[in-house]
Formats: structure tokens, C-alpha cells, sequence
């Protein structure tokens, strides 16, 4: 911080210690006595002191200035200096960006200059992060780190949008967890729903609470959208009202030790359009969302005409360790170390939300396999799904919960796994279904009409149909119709938005067969949708 005080009245001190000089040398010409020099020695002793705060300092002779108009004071927060003097209440009420401090004229100084609580110490250095919650799923941190992500920005909660009700991300301390043991350092963010300061202090305090014994070093982000929806909570709320909360979260934010950062996309924040843009960004760092541009400009900036101190430049990126499409972030900062949690107690173990991606309905029955069927350790069939038991015809488990996307959550000899549903049957007397046989497989060089012959031999048969498909979210597409059969191989992950054939369809045991860039493979019909 510059002291202003000392500077303005040194430039007047130096002015008038040359015009004593110069009565000096007259005096001196015309043959001065030893008093007039007394006077001036004693003359300058009370300028200086007068001046410089009571400090016995040289008064340097510079070039005489006009005073400055319009003098503005620039707030470095925990940023160490050489000798720290006594704190003053004034020097208090410099670190509170809500807080206007004001020099002798009484003039009011802009102190809210991005203000930062790090106390490891933040530099101008370009860093690289992810921004994630439940809906990326169970995410494997440690490819995650190796992919060479800086920092991630994690979800740790939201106001439902109709209740109310503040409720936790539920894989938010797992995240916080795994980033933190390898290596990637971890902002946070609320989404909020809040319709007024006292809601938006309600929410800053829950966020404080919640991450207290996480490492936080990066920014702690008010999340807010949906804002212009009939039914969201926020929606008779005028541009002035919602920046006034914002900025109260903002705010409280920063008291409980955080550095806050405010996000919105570019067109709402582009001139003042429904955000008080250019008033937050004068206190607050900015996060600012803006897809589909040129990816050459990251290291230089956006094109955008106000302040941008993180930019979410995808929606889309492709993150190992990630199955899910991610938000990547660029930040214009970065940090010389990792910040210490507030609160050091030992913390519980977090466990990931395997079913963060899929509802369950509850149910409480009695099942067995058809034949036989894998029970694993998640919903998926992907590579980061394990096996744990295999489930044969006659032995029984309890199934607590049914999922639309073709999935059960069971519960066998104490432990709960996942199964595909249409595997399982209620019928406890039901004889051993016959699993499909294989055929072998057909010549590269075959056309997908002569492969579907070929596979005509599966007792999975399938009748024929021609329709454009897509996966719900994912899908693996195998060799055979069978996820049980050790020769059933995944030949290719179909994604939500890349689109294959559906040639046949088979109700029973629920499967597809698909022609996906001349190949004929299979799938489970329920991971899938017609493309509309």
C-alpha cells in the first residue's frame, strides 16, 4: 500500500526546503550570519517532522509537483513487507473491502481491488483447473492429476430451487478428498438460490462450515442461474437486488477467510446486462463462462471488454479419469503454496456417490439371477466398475432400489452391489435360463448384412428394425449380447450425441443390435434412446 500522506507532504517539504536554500545563499552573498543559518537548520527539523509523521528523515529535493486530483489507494491483502508496523484501526478497515478509507480531505478511496485472503501468497502465474460435482460421477483423481490439472473448482452444495433447502453435493467431500491427496490444489462453489442478503449470509456460513477441514486455496465461487425462470426463487428479483446478494455472499465469504470469486457467463455480465458487472469486478474476482472460442487465446485472455480473473473456456473437455464431459478453466493467478484447513481436527473418510449419476426408486423384494449375472461395486459396465461376486440362478438377494436407466441396487451376504436388471427375476422357482451361445466371429471383410447372418446363431434373437440411436449418457457396445460372457468383448463406448443403427431389438432379455461404422455389435436397450 502507498502511503499518500507522506508522499504529498514530502513534495511540498522539498519545495520549501529549496526556497529556504536559496534565502540561505543570499544571505550567504551578502555576507549571512551564523543566526540566520541556526534558523534555517531549525526551520527545516520542524518541516520534516511536521511532515513525515513525527519521523526524524531527510527531506529529499526533488522536482516541485502539482498535488494529484484523483488519488486511489490499492489494497494488497497478507502480501509480507520488509517491517510490519503496529496495526492501526485504520489499517483494519483497509482490509474490509466494505469499508471506504478516506485521506484528510476527505475524499472516499476505491479500496475494493480484487481482494484476496491467501496468506501462501498469490502470483501472476497462468494455471490450468477443472470445475466438477456429482454429475461427472465417481472421478479417478489420481488421472485426474497426471492429465496435469493445476486446481479443480469443486461443487460443495445449492439451494434447492423450490424448497429452499441447502443441501450438500453428494460426492463433494469425496472430491475434496482425492484431489487434495494428489496434489491438485481445491477452490470451492455454491450454486444459489438465495432471495436476499440474510439468505445469501445463511449460505456463505453453511459453505464456510462445510470445507473448514479441507486444504481451500483456490477462490470460493457464488454460482447463481435460472434466475430469469418463472419458477426459480429469484425470479422477481431486479438486476440491483440479486447483485446485492451476490455481493453479500461475496462478502462473508472473505470474513470467514476466503478469497471469493463471482461466476457468470459473459453475455449476463457484458455491459451491466444482469449483473452489476462493473461494480462487483471493482471488489471481487471475476469467473467468467465463454464457450466455442479460440482456444489460441487462453494464455493472452478473452476477448472481453471487463475483468477476467478465471475463464471457463469449455463445457466439453475430454479429462482422463473423468467419464463425464467437464468444464475446463483457465485462471490468471495462481498460488505459492497450499493453504492449511481451518479447522485441523481429524475428518471422516469420505465415500463417493457411485449413484450420483442414477436414481434409484426403493424397493424391498427378493431376487435371483435368470442364469447368472455379475454384482459390481457401481452402476456401470465401464473400466472404472468392478466385479465384486457373480450372482448364480437359485442363490437370493435383496433389491433395494430399481433404476430407469436399466440398473439394481442389491444387497448380498452384507454388501451392496449393482446389477443389470433385466439379469435378475422374483421368480425363486425359476429354472436356469440358457445363456446365449457364441458363433464365431465373422471375417473382418464381411459386409454388417453378412455379419447379422452370421450372428443369427445367438438365442438372443432380435427383430429387425432401422432407426437412428444415441446412449442416454453411455453405452458399451460388445462383440455379443452378453456382458457375463468371458468372449464378450467392448468394441467401442458409444456417448450421448455421437449417434450408431439400431437394426434389431430383442424385448426379452433387452437388447440391441447395432451397425456403428460397419460393424454390428450389441448393447443394453435401455442405455439407449431414439435420436428425435
Amino acid at each position: 500500500m502507498k502511503d499518500f500522506d507522506h508522499f504529498d507532504y514530502n513534495k511540498k517539504a522539498s519545495s520549501r526546503g529549496r526556497k529556504q536554500k536559496n534565502i540561505i545563499k543570499r544571505r550567504i552573498l551578502i555576507g549571512g550570519i551564523a543566526v540566520g543559518i541556526l534558523f534555517f537548520t531549525l526551520g527545516t527539523i520542524f518541516i520534516v517532522k511536521k511532515f513525515s509523521g513525527g519521523k526524524e528523515e531527510p527531506v529529499e529535493v526533488a522536482e516541485e509537483l502539482e498535488p494529484e486530483d484523483d488519488v486511489k489507494i490499492e489494497v494488497v491483502i497478507d502480501e509480507p513487507e520488509e517491517e510490519t508496523p503496529e496495526e492501526t484501526e485504520d489499517d483494519k478497515d483497509a482490509k474490509d473491502p466494505q469499508v471506504d478509507v478516506k485521506v484528510e480531505s476527505g475524499e472516499a478511496v476505491d479500496v475494493g481491488t480484487l481482494v484476496s485472503a491467501s496468506t501462501v501468497g498469490e502470483n501472476s502465474n497462468i494455471t490450468y483447473g477443472i470445475d466438477v460435482s456429482k454429475f461427472q460421477g465417481t472421478i479417478d483423481w489420481a488421472k485426474v492429476a497426471s492429465s496435469g490439472i493445476n486446481f479443480a473448482m469443486i461443487r460443495v452444495g445449492y439451494r434447492d430451487s423450490s424448497t429452499g433447502e441447502i443441501k450438500a453435493d453428494t460426492n463433494a467431500k469425496y472430491n475434496m478428498q482425492e484431489a487434495e491427496k494428489n496434489g491438485i490444489k481445491i477452490g470451492a462453489y455454491f450454486f444459489s438460490t438465495a432471495i436476499n442478503s440474510t439468505e445469501a449470509n445463511e449460505e456463505a456460513t453453511w459453505v464456510a462450515n462445510y470445507i473448514a477441514q479441507y486444504p481451500i486455496t483456490y477462490p470460493v465461487g457464488y454460482n447463481c442461474e435460472g434466475f430469469e425462470n418463472s419458477s426459480s426463487r429469484q425470479y422477481n428479483l431486479t438486476k440491483d437486488e440479486r447483485s446485492a446478494v451476490a455481493d453479500a455472499f461475496l462478502d462473508a465469504i472473505y470474513k470467514a477467510g476466503y478469497t471469493p470469486i463471482f461466476y457468470a457467463s459473459k453475455n449476463e455480465l457484458t455491459n451491466d446486462a444482469k449483473w452489476n458487472a462493473s461494480s462487483l469486478e471493482k471488489k471481487w474476482k471475476i469467473w467468467m463462462a465463454w464457450y466455442n472460442q479460440d482456444t489460441s487465446a487462453i494464455a493472452t485472455g478473452p476477448a472481453y471488454s471487463g475483468k477476467c480473473a478465471m475463464w471457463q473456456y469449455t463445457n466439453q473437455g475430454t479429462i482422463p479419469g473423468i467419464s463425464k464431459k467437464v468444464d475446463v478453466d483457465v485462471a490468471y493467478f495462481g498460488y505459492n503454496g497450499t493453504e492449511t484447513a481451518k479447522d485441523t481436527s481429524e475428518r471422516a473418510v469420505a465415500s463417493a456417490d457411485v449413484e450420483a449419476l442414477m436414481k434409484f426408486d426403493a424397493v424391498e423384494e427378493t431376487v435371483t439371477a435368470k442364469s447368472k449375472t455379475n454384482l459390481r461395486d457401481k452402476p456401470s459396465q465401464g473400466a472404472d466398475s468392478t466385479v465384486k461376486v457373480t450372482l448364480l440362478n437359485g442363490q437370493t438377494a435383496t433389491r433395494t432400489g430399481v433404476s430407469k436407466s436399466g440398473w439394481s441396487r442389491v444387497v448380498y451376504e452384507g454388501g451392496t452391489y449393482y446389477a443389470v436388471s433385466s439379469y435378475l427375476t422374483t421368480d425363486l422357482s425359476a429354472a436356469a435360463q440358457t445363456a446365449p451361445s457364441p458363433t464365431p466371429a465373422p471375417a473382418a471383410e464381411t459386409t454388417p448384412a453378412e455379419q447379422a447372418t452370421a450372428n443369427s446363431g445367438f438365442k438372443t434373437k432380435f427383430t429387425d428394425c432401422n432407426e437412428l440411436i444415441t446412449a442416454k449418457e453411455i453405452v458399451n457396445l460388445r462383440s455379443k449380447p452378453s456382458v457375463t460372457d468371458a468372449d464378450s468383448q467392448v468394441v467401442v463406448t458409444l456417448y450421448n450425441g455421437m449417434t450408431a443403427t439400431r437394426t434389431g431389438i430383442n424385448n426379452e432379455y433387452g437388447w440391441s443390435r447395432i451397425d456403428y461404422n460397419g460393424q454390428t455389435l450389441y448393447c443394453v436397450s435401455s442405455y439407449i434412446k431414439v435420436v428425435e
